[in-house]
């Protein structure tokens, strides 16, 4: 395994990231199939993941599948419990932002979106489900354009100042209000912003545009979430049957397929998984702190430590480049989630 600083922080994580929105109770949640992993194959995947030098691991409140938001957190806890001095040897980061389906926590105010009031009460229930008495890294889920900074900074200052978090971050947010977010810490005498979450990939490329340059100006990390974009990136357009696609998925394979045809093909010329050409790809940006990936067992996360260690040469990389040229935005979100004004 690599490691790199998270963003301008003195804090070394692991370039290969395990992703948690896939635990949860074995169930297709009918959305993306968040939660399908059961906890004790969750176990054995977080415990690989530590064996095999990754300590960067990510989740949210709301992972575990629709009807049963906040159970991936609930399940890194118990895992946290069996010992082992697995939590010492994890840098730990979550969420907060999203609602849960049916919650009596927060009553009205169980909406999208930020508070100082929601802010503070979710993260001393993420604290409980994890069973912990910090995190290293909470994000902002979502941009909320409703709130002022000024209450978001006083409310996540008091969160480091307890000592209930060690950084924060962001998620889904555009590069100019980073840059504003950062200024109104900065006028508060906060550190402000370590890290963003963001989606990135060959087929996802406007990043190049602002993100990246503000990140590598201001010292931001980027870390990437679903980085092979729902599997598509990951494809082996020879042998269809090797992964099983989501409805959504097959959607976009077949609306992509000369090009994931072509990149197969390239793939296969350098002798590499699809799979790890991509995280490759990405992790040969050096604004990107960390790739995101969310395994259904330990065989797809072994095969995807191979990842740090390819070098794409500049031929390689032109050639992606002309496979996915920068285009129309192919993300399902439009840019980012986010509460309107």
């Amino acid at each position: 395994m690599e490691y790199t600083k998270l963003g301008r922080t003195g804090l070394f994580v692991s370039k290969i990231c395990l992703g948690t929105a896939n635990f949860g109770r074995g169930e297709s949640s009918g959305f993306g199939d968040w939660g399908v992993v059961p906890e004790k194959e969750a176990y054995k995947i977080m415990d690989f993941a530590l064996e095999n030098g990754i300590n960067f691991f990510d989740t949210a409140n709301v992972y575990g599948g629709l009807g049963h938001r906040g159970l991936s957190e609930e399940i890194l806890g118990r895992w946290f419990q069996t010992g082992g001095n697995r939590r010492e040897r994890v840098v730990l980061g979550t969420k907060v932002g999203r609602i849960f389906e049916q919650s009596i926590l927060d009553g009205p105010n169980n909406v999208e979106g930020f508070s100082l009031y929601k802010i503070r009460r979710h993260i001393e229930a993420s604290l409980k489900r994890l069973q912990t008495d910090k995190v290293e890294l909470l994000q902002m889920h979502i941009l909320d354009k409703t709130v002022d900074w000024d209450e978001i900074w006083e409310a996540f200052e008091g969160v480091v100042r307890s000592g209930k978090a060690d950084y924060i971050g962001s998620s889904n947010h555009p590069s100019w209000e980073i840059v504003r977010a950062q200024y109104e810490a900065k006028r508060r005498g906060f550190m402000g912003f370590v890290n963003e979450q963001h989606l990135y990939n060959p087929l996802v490329r406007q990043p190049e545009y602002e993100l990246l340059p503000m990140a590598r100006e201001m010292g931001v990390g980027i870390t990437l979430f679903s980085p092979l974009f729902r599997g598509l990136l990951g494809i082996d357009t020879e042998n269809l049957n090797k992964r099983p696609m989501t409805a959504e998925a097959a959607a976009q394979f077949e609306a992509r397929k000369p090009q994931l045809e072509a990149y197969s093909k390239l793939c296969r010329e350098i002798g590499e998984e699809e799979a790890n050409v991509t995280l490759a790809w990405e992790l040969a940006h050096p604004e990107i702190t960390s790739v995101i990936v969310a395994p259904c067992t330990i065989d797809d996360l072994k095969s995807m430590l191979r990842a740090v260690e390819i070098r794409l040469d500049d031929e390689i990389m032109a050639r992606i480049h002309e496979i996915f040229p920068m285009g129309a935005d192919a993300s399902p979100y439009g840019g980012g989630r986010r509460v309107k004004k």
